[in-house]
């Protein structure tokens, strides 16, 4: 699962009832008297009373699920009711007891209708009396070495179900179908599943637990004109003389119940494979809407060159019968690793032109990388969850160091790491493997993911990358198409490596927080002491064993050296022979935690040129460019021609601290780079530059044709939105100008570009526009967190605008409360929220100047302004419904 990268942080209250017994709270004095009440209501003097014994109870632990039956195979047959958006299934189900006899079962059924269960043809007792659980009396008790196999008529109701969900999950409806009946044009009607945590039992009845494994084979009936998708092979298509068609999928190999997948709907299917080393040709499609059939290919097409990297580099060959990927609309996430037939939200759709700027890649790897980590070897328990995601984080940065280069994954790695650091502070901190989390979807956030990738990259620097790789091909041999806990992955890397690693994985799987080292030297003598100190609370965070390489130039060389911090304050003392120039601590840039170095900023110049990971230059830039010396200001010069193209947009962004006697030579470089750079972010930097120090005196008339021609000729459309709003920057002319060239650009198929104009407008546009933003966000063409920014702008845009104009478009919140996709709603009721209390101000506004002129006696104008606040309050009640309504 990849989850929605944006972090909400709600704030509630906690509610009790009840009395307390023993310790006072933290808010009641300990001298407080408890009061005792007597059978009459009387109350009883209980000072002379003997002292309460305390009641103390064991910490919160979720344990792995207990294994009571065997889930062995799954069999269903299924078809739909699109116009109820219900599922008519028939589960057969084969199963054993795990250990102890039993004579009945209990399965995950969330929301349905059961019609009968039967097993050998004869009809079983069973109870389904909370739309949760179905509790099936079997015929005669089973002992562990038999299989009976139950078969249950039924019928799904996802939408009858409680919704629940999280900020990473949106949802746990399991089954969902998006226009079913056609009534929005702008979308194809399609049904896809989502079974992560355990929303599977929401259209099959199963054990609904990541412990379980199960074969399973499926038969979906449809209309013949939809194409089907689910796990495993494609055996066969059936078609029926009442149009429809039954098509048959089997997956052979076992895998978990929250893998399982449907996908239906008009898609065109792109066909592509990748041949593993034994020539075996494994199927690679990609399910996109007709319409993205051009852009297939070019959006998934390394996916067959991802599956050969991560298949040698971990010395496991791909098991599975197949990898299909398919594009849906109002994914509840980002993306979901079901096996071999992966689910991706819609912000994968990007044209040839939009994949200039950014690809994803990330997620594309991500979602691969679980075939072995979480769909080969699965977490026994949702506790134990960063066994999948950590994993396929940490594939990304593999992906990037191997097809983009080390400083770009080191750069999206930083990017991860802040990731954590700002959920933490949010959310705030716990332990990786998290036995005492309150709901098994806080699991998905920024430690599971982004830390625990970070772990990965510092547990392979440490073991070497042979003994890293070895270990998890041990890791994945000895635990395959099983569930595994943490132990089995320390045990394999301890038996590859032959070392206790006990000390690694308690402090960063089975604690929480992380380092933050205080940083100083001292010089002495042609020696210089440097000084580590851990400054983390201690009463939350371990102290840290945290080997490490440190860094000492001096006389032109570099000499490194091995230590371990594993004290709250550490010296280490170290020769050196001619001048001292620098000290890089952690010189392998892998340490997850906060750095504090005091050192001069002529160092950090030395670094830039010395140092060779991207984050001894990006470091280099932010300080070194603070040395009001002519080495600083050459610094910046040399960085816009750095390898990397994150460090020339850096540089940009640096070149007010060069000066104004050399503002001519940075106008060179900025027009050079936008026109001639090729990185497009990187241009687009420049554009930016150029339109906020240069668009006026002497520099102006450059700057205005520099914008212009990229918005007119630029390939990227990421530098068509730089150079449009660099022209917004200009005078009246050239406002007017990009508001005509915007104008222009509406029906170009970009989602970034058209949630530019969206700002645009919201900035510098007036009531016309407001329909291209409304049609821009309802029919889908903007999409991802470009969809988050349009919705923002056009509610601000609304906002201003009269309420009698306001309430034109109400028709567009009210239809982005039925089908705005996961990203929309994420900010759907923030939106809804900012227009309410626009229209109660408004309402507020208009009820004084009525009172004001009645005082008056001006009766005439006071009608007037009463048919105005009638409007306003209409208006604000229909927003008040609404927001009740997005808000549950």
């Amino acid at each position: 699962m990849k989850r929605i990268l944006t972090i909400i942080v709600s704030i509630g209250f906690l509610y009790s009832c009840g009395a307390t017994k023993g310790k006072p709270s933290k808010n009641q004095p300990a001298e407080q008297r408890t009061e005792v009440v007597g059978e009459k209501g009387e109350i009883i003097d209980n000072s002379e009373a003997e002292e309460v014994e305390e009641i103390i109870e064991r910490p919160r632990y979720n344990p792995s699920a207990t294994i009571l039956t065997a889930l062995k195979h799954t069999k269903l047959e299924v078809s739909f009711d699109w116009d109820k958006s219900q599922l008519k299934g028939l589960a057969t189900l084969t199963l054993s007891p795990h250990f102890y006899a039993t004579d009945s079962l209990i399965l995950d059924a969330k929301a349905m209708e059961i019609k009968s269960v039967e097993l050998n043809g004869k009809p079983l007792k069973y109870k389904y009396n909370d739309a949760n659980f179905l509790r099936i009396k079997l015929d005669r008790e089973y002992t562990r070495d038999e299989e009976y196999t139950v078969v249950i008529d039924y019928v799904a109701k996802p939408e009858e179900k409680v919704e629940g969900g999280s900020s990473a999950i949106s949802s746990d409806k399991g089954l969902y179908f998006i226009n079913p009946k056609g009534e929005n044009e702008n979308q194809m009607p399609h049904i896809w599943t989502q079974g992560e945590t355990e929303a599977s039992s929401v259209w099959f009845p199963t054990i609904d637990r990541p412990n379980q494994k199960t074969t399973q084979e499926i038969f979906i009936t449809v209309e013949d004109k939809y194409k089907t998708l689910s796990n495993g092979k494609f055996i066969s298509s059936t078609k029926h003389k009442d149009g429809t068609r039954t098509d048959y999928w089997k997956q052979e190999l076992k895998h978990v119940p929250y893998l399982f997948m449907m996908a239906i709907g008009e898609f065109a299917v792109v066909e592509d494979s990748y041949t593993k080393p034994d020539g075996t040709v494994i199927p690679v499609h990609y399910y996109v809407e007709p319409e993205w059939e051009e852009h297939a290919q070019a959006i998934f097409g390394e996916t067959p060159a991802m599956m050969e990297f991560f298949s040698e580099l971990l010395g496991v060959d791909y098991k599975w019968d197949k990898y299909h990927q398919v594009v849906v609309r109002e994914y509840v996430s980002g993306a979901m690793e079901n096996t071999g037939a992966v689910v991706f939200g819609d912000f994968v759709y990007k044209t040839k032109r939009e994949l200039i700027d950014s690809d994803d890649h990330s997620i594309i790897a991500h979602e691969l990388f679980h075939h072995w980590f979480g769909n080969l070897v699965t977490c026994e328990s949702w506790a134990n969850l960063p066994l999948n995601e950590a994993f396929a984080n940490y594939s990304q940065y593999l992906w990037d160091e191997h097809y983009n280069g080390r400083d770009h994954a080191d750069y999206v790695a930083e990017k991860e790491a802040n990731g954590y650091y700002q959920s933490a502070e949010q959310m705030g901190h716990h332990d990786m493997i998290w036995y005492d989390y309150d709901e098994k979807e806080d699991m998905f956030d920024g430690h599971s993911y982004n830390k625990g990738g970070r772990i990965l990259h510092m547990l392979r620097y440490y073991l070497g990358d042979d003994a890293f790789y070895e270990g998890l091909k041990k890791y994945l041999n000895d635990n395959a198409y099983t569930a595994a806990e943490i132990h089995h992955l320390r045990l394999a890397f301890e038996e590859v490596s032959g070392e206790d690693l006990n000390w690694f994985f308690n402090q960063w799987f089975l604690s929480s927080h992380h380092p933050k080292l205080d940083i100083s030297q001292e010089v002495s003598g042609g020696e210089v002491t440097v000084r580590i100190d851990q400054k983390q609370d201690l009463e939350k965070a371990p102290l840290y064993k945290l080997p490490m390489k440190i860094g000492v130039y001096a006389g032109g060389k570099k000499t490194t050296h091995e230590v371990v911090v594993d004290k709250n304050i550490n010296r280490f003392t170290f020769a050196y022979e001619g001048e001292l120039e620098n000290i890089v601590v952690d010189e392998d840039r892998t340490i997850l935690g906060g750095y504090s170095h005091d050192k001069p900023r002529e160092w950090y110049v030395h670094q830039y040129y010395n140092a060779p990971r991207y984050k001894d230059r990006e470091q280099a830039i932010t300080y070194g460019s603070r040395l009001r010396k002519p080495e600083g200001k050459q610094l910046i010069i040399d960085a816009l021609k750095d390898e990397f193209w994150y460090i020339r947009q850096l540089a940009i962004s640096k070149l007010d601290k060069i000066g104004s006697d050399r503002k001519a030579e940075a106008f060179e470089l900025l027009q050079k780079m936008a026109k001639t750079d090729k990185n497009s972010h990187v241009r687009g930097a420049a554009l930016t530059a150029l339109a906020s120090d240069f668009f006026r005196g002497e520099y102006a008339e450059t700057t205005r044709v520099l914008l212009t021609h990229a918005i007119e000729k630029d390939s990227s459309y990421h530098v068509i939105s730089r150079a449009l709003n660099g022209l917004t920057k200009g005078n009246e002319a050239d406002l007017q100008n990009a508001l005509k060239l915007a104008k222009t650009l509406e029906t170009e198929r970009s989602s970034a570009l058209k949630a530019q104009i969206i700002g645009i407008y919201k900035n510098h546009g007036d009531e016309s526009h407001l329909e291209f933003m409304a049609n821009a966000i309802t029919s889908g063409d903007i999409s991802g967190y470009d969809a988050i920014g349009g919705l923002l702008n056009f509610t601000a845009a609304v906002k201003a605008q009269e309420i009698k104009v306001q309430e034109q478009y109400l028709p567009v919140f009210e239809q982005l409360s039925n089908n705005g996709g996961a990203y929309i709603n994420m900010v759907l009721p923030m939106s809804v929220l900012n227009l309410k209390r626009g229209a109660d101000e408004t309402v507020s506004n208009l009820k004084n100047e009525l009172k004001t002129l009645e005082e008056e006696g001006k009766s005439g104008e006071a009608t007037v302004v009463q048919g105005k606040l009638n409007a306003a309050e209409n208006y604000t009640d229909q927003l008040g419904k609404l927001l009740q309504k997005v808000a549950n």
